[in-house]
């Protein structure tokens, strides 16, 4: 899905046009959100602009994978984004809804620009710049740094990078394209560590989520019968397994990244209990028959062909009889 011109004009007079500018990225960020902000941020401040950026989630901490970054300088709580912004600048956020307590910045701002990739975005922005084809939002950023005519230095390069390896798996994904690799090579040019950022986010934890990856994936059901025969493993991770491990939901993400591996099971899922709130918030994933990201819409979320979300209020029975419903009748996939 190209980005028309019309939009990247507009996007460019926007960003002209005022001096502070708030950002904001999806409630709990991952790294495509929060790398994708911060590598403009940095470079709207290179430009001298006051930047401002945030999300709308509590407690408001920086994912562990992501405490070194460039740019964490520019993180704010959300009380400390104006009410009324004049320029309200979004990243990888499908809707309004996702951006939790700064969803009402977005009817109070003078502007409002959209930056992401989901095909499900509801386009809520003064201005839209929606790649579907991109691999992640970061790339869209990278070409909109690009038309500015600013350079990719490496302190704007880490959180690129960053939401590049994210939303790609570390290349593993169907969304790795030979222009993902040419970014990558363009990224690592400017000196940055990849070693270190890959390695913070893929094979880094406490040795409480070891533990309680053991507890998670003992409770694990295969159901092959289920996804029209390809297969439906899941698991969940309770209020209680955060409370006494000492996590957050955040921690617990690698979870459906190992559950996933089951050979038997097209499909992997991972329900886990918020504390804040009591609500089970659901991952999926897919390798690559079956179009999650439908499936997920259908239940309120949204995301990826491969890889989406929904928050549900039932319990975990009620949850996935809902699931398996939907996945029931999902659409599948050319091989």
């Amino acid at each position: 899905m190209t980005v028309p011109e019309a939009d990247w004009a507009e996007a460019l007079r926007l960003l002209a046009s005022y001096d502070e500018v708030a950002l904001a990225c999806h409630v709990g960020p991952d790294g495509d959100a929060l790398g994708s902000m911060l590598a403009l941020g940095l470079a709207l401040r290179a430009q001298g602009r006051t930047v401002r950026a945030s999300w709308g989630s509590e407690p408001f901490e920086v994912p562990a994978a992501y405490a070194s970054l460039p740019g964490l300088e520019l993180l704010v709580p959300a009380d400390q984004i104006p009410a009324a912004p004049g320029l309200l600048v979004t990243f990888d956020t499908g809707s309004t809804d996702r951006l939790g307590s700064l969803a009402d910045r977005v009817a109070a701002a003078q502007d409002v620009l959209v930056i992401d990739h989901h095909v499900t975005n509801t386009r809520f922005g003064t201005v839209n710049l929606i790649d579907a084809d991109a691999a992640a939002t970061a790339v869209v950023v990278v070409e909109l740094l690009d038309r500015m005519g600013l350079e990719v230095t490496a302190e704007v390069a880490a959180p690129v990078y960053t939401g590049l390896v994210t939303d790609t798996g570390s290349f593993k994904y169907a969304s790795t394209t030979p222009e993902v690799h040419e970014l990558a090579a363009r990224l690592l040019e400017t000196g940055i560590r990849h070693d270190v950022i890959s390695r913070e986010i893929w094979d880094t934890a406490p040795f409480a989520y070891v533990q309680l990856l053991g507890t998670v994936c003992s409770r694990a059901v295969l159901e092959p019968a289920d996804v029209g025969g390809l297969g439906l493993v899941w698991t969940r991770v309770d209020k209680d397994d955060l409370d006494r491990s000492g996590l957050a939901l955040s921690d617990v993400e690698g979870v459906i990244d190992v559950l996933r591996t089951s050979r038997e099971a097209e499909v992997a899922v991972v329900l886990k209990t918020d504390p804040a709130d009591g609500l089970l918030k659901v991952s999926t994933r897919s390798k690559g028959a079956v179009d999650v990201g439908a499936v997920c819409v259908a239940l309120g979320g949204g995301g990826h062909r491969f890889a989406a979300g929904f928050t549900s209020y039932d319990d975990v029975e009620t949850t996935l009889d809902r699931l398996r419903a939907a996945l029931a009748t999902a659409p599948h996939l050319p091989a």
